[in-house]
């Protein structure tokens, strides 16, 4: 079951929601709006080898703002540190940002319980877009689980800011 606004402020104030930085102003009838960091990463070659550490360029967003292409890849991440202790949460692009031609999260939406981080974002967009730190992105939403649960471990555990790729941590 998704929690509503309401409910996830409740849990918010209870502790089993973590959201920072906080404001009422942004919880919406099923979700939390989150906003864009101030950092983006880009891989630094074409060629993205998932067994190796691949070299990165972090960029911080200027005030100006800083303008993405297409056929690129970019890694962002959002403002808020978010997540649940009891519950699973999901992020997805909002609409304004999606009809801006910009996708954030095509393939991995899903935040396990415990999970409380700074999301990266995987950004493409469709034509040059100047984004902005601060700028909402998306809505984190959160669901009750069925079953016991147990917190999340991963390699991703208490992340701040964009992180590239760690999947060559994997066991092979």
């Amino acid at each position: 079951m998704i929690l509503t606004g309401d409910a996830i402020k409740s849990e918010m104030i209870g502790g089993d929601i973590l959201i920072s930085p906080y404001s009422d102003q942004f919880v919406e009838q099923n979700s939390y709006c989150v906003h864009l960091g101030p950092t983006i990463v880009e891989y630094d070659t074409i060629l993205v080898d998932a067994r190796a550490e691949n070299a990165t360029t972090r960029r911080d967003i200027p005030e100006e703002g800083l303008i993405l292409y297409p056929e690129r890849f970019y890694l962002g991440h959002t403002q808020e540190i978010i997540g649940g202790k009891a519950y699973a949460s999901e992020l997805y692009a909002n609409l304004s940002t999606a009809l801006c031609g910009m996708f954030i999260q095509t393939s991995a939406p899903l935040g396990h319980v415990g999970a409380v981080i700074s999301w990266t974002l995987e950004i493409i967009v469709a034509h040059p877009l100047v984004v902005y730190s601060g700028m909402p992105i998306g809505k984190v939403c959160f669901w009750r689980n069925a079953g016991s649960h147990r917190a999340y471990e991963g390699r991703y555990l208490n992340s701040k800011t964009v992180v590239p790729s760690r999947i060559g941590l994997d066991p092979r």
